[in-house]
């Protein structure tokens, strides 16, 4: 753009948090990317790459699908210490616990958020059935937390991935601790018993099926009118990065995912570009933004386009997604903004 930036606004100015919201309204914004690993050799290797790219992906340590029968009390002793150590850099590791209706859920909590929840991001909860046996497993989990000395709340993410979760979706995604709803889409195909075909795990057909876009577009709405962050389902091809971008894309751009999961270190910077906004859009927020900031928040023109706090609310939140997949953001909103 070559319109030049506004001048600063005068000391003491309001922040957009609290100009355009009322309390407790805006949402922090999470990492685009949630990247998954089960054994104690991915996780460190998961840990190193973090340290060098920056918090812009979380690292959720996976008891369900990572431990071996029989071997559950060692996979959350190998998790408590990953998160424990000094590799833990930014303290965006999260766990994956077993399901509620698994025997070791609640001994999951009791080692994991016990010994590990003042660094712990986030407790995943998979295959729930109703709003009910998320809040069971979100009250041990908040007791083990204040147990083990943690001073505020443990956040909670949960998998939608059953039909009474899906059914019960919006009570979920309102219970106070949820922060992230994520669909689990091999599960849910599996759960119509070979009624989906299996085309519809992977692309195009995940984007088409009727049944499966149903399921993407309730997620999300909820999540978005509850001021959670829908987080999109795997992708599987784990060589080419092109496809890793466009399933990314299409999450972001056709149903409104702004996270996704991640099975491999290569699909990690592909979903972080994919759901990271271009420069120009940046640009053109800290633009808006900081010309409604001098005007004490009041209407303006921009381009010869009429402005007022419904669109601030919509460049914000991209200003604060391009932060959050650390996209470059313009040196004078940084300074009057992110300071």
């Amino acid at each position: 753009m070559n319109q030049p930036f506004p001048e600063p606004a005068q000391a003491g100015a309001q922040h957009p948090r609290d100009a355009l919201f009322a309390a407790g309204e805006a949402s922090a914004q999470l990492a685009a990317c949630e990247h998954y690993a089960g054994s104690r050799r991915l996780l460190d290797k998961a840990l190193a790459l973090q340290a060098e790219m920056g918090p812009v992906f979380d690292l959720s340590a996976d008891c369900e699908d990572g431990a071996a029968a029989g071997q559950e009390a060692e996979q959350a002793r190998m998790v408590v210490e990953v998160v424990n150590s000094p590799a833990n850099r930014f303290d965006r590791v999260g766990v994956r616990i077993h399901a509620p209706s698994h025997a070791c859920w609640r001994e999951d909590v009791q080692r994991i958020v016990g010994e590990a929840g003042t660094r712990l991001a986030y407790v995943t909860i998979p295959k729930v059935a109703s709003e009910h046996e998320v809040l069971e497993v979100v009250e041990a989990v908040q007791e083990a937390a204040r147990q083990g000395g943690r001073r505020s709340a443990l956040p909670v993410h949960v998998l939608i991935e059953t039909h009474g979760a899906l059914r019960r979706v919006w009570e979920i995604a309102a219970l106070p601790q949820v922060e992230v709803l994520d669909f689990g889409i091999m599960d849910w195909v599996s759960a119509h018993r070979g009624a989906i075909d299996a085309w519809a795990m992977h692309s195009p057909g995940q984007f088409e099926h009727p049944l499966v876009v149903r399921a993407k577009a309730e997620i999300a709405s909820a999540a978005l009118a509850n001021g959670r962050m829908a987080a999109h389902n795997v992708c599987t091809e784990l060589r080419d990065p092109e496809v890793v971008r466009s399933d990314a894309l299409r999450a972001r751009r056709e149903f409104g995912f702004q996270r996704m999961w991640s099975i491999h270190p290569m699909q990690i910077a592909p979903i972080v570009e994919a759901m990271r906004p271009e420069f120009g859009e940046v640009e053109q927020a800290a633009q808006i933004l900081l010309a409604a900031q001098a005007r004490q928040w009041g209407p303006i023109q921009h381009a010869g386009r009429l402005h007022d706090r419904a669109s601030y609310r919509y460049y914000w939140a991209l200003l604060e997604r391009a932060r959050a997949t650390g996209q470059a953001i313009p040196a004078p909103a940084q300074q009057a903004f992110f300071a």
